[in-house]
C-alpha cells in the first residue's frame, strides 16, 4: 500500500506529516519505529494494574508520537484518554472505554503499517 493510502486508511493526515518531515523515507522510518516504541505496552500494563499516573504518562507520550506522525485518529483517541486521566490517582470510570478506543486505533495503525510498501 502506498503511504498516502496508509494515511487515508488510518484516519491520518499525509499532508500534515509531509509538511513536518518532508520526506516519505523519513516518515516510513519513524512509522516503522512505532511498534518498537514500548509506550503501548506501558499503557497496557498500567491499565491492567489500574495505575492511573503511569497510564497518563504512556497515553500522553503516545499522543505526542501520534501527532508528530500525523496519525490523527490515534492521536485523538490518546488525547481523550490523556484528559480523562489528567491529575487522577485512580482510573476514572470512563478510562476502560477510552483505553479500548486507543487500543483499537493502535491496532488499526499496526495492521495498515504491515501493508505499507517501501
Amino acid at each position: 500500500m502506498p503511504i498516502r493510502a496508509f494515511y487515508d486508511s488510518v484516519g491520518g493526515s499525509y499532508d500534515d506529516v509531509m509538511g513536518r518531515l518532508s520526506s516519505e523515507a523519513l516518515v516510513l522510518k519513524f512509522l516503522r519505529m512505532l511498534p518498537r516504541d514500548g509506550n503501548m505496552a506501558l499503557l497496557d500494563a498500567a491499565m491492567d494494574s489500574a495505575d492511573a499516573p503511569s497510564a497518563f504518562r504512556a497515553a500522553h507520550t503516545l499522543k505526542g508520537v501520534a501527532l508528530n506522525l500525523g496519525l490523527t485518529a490515534f492521536a485523538n483517541a490518546c488525547s481523550e484518554l490523556t484528559e480523562a486521566l489528567r491529575g487522577s490517582d485512580i482510573l476514572p470510570a470512563s478510562a476502560p472505554a477510552l483505553y479500548t478506543a486507543v487500543r483499537r486505533e493502535y491496532d488499526r495503525v499496526l495492521t495498515a503499517l504491515a501493508q505499507l510498501s517501501d
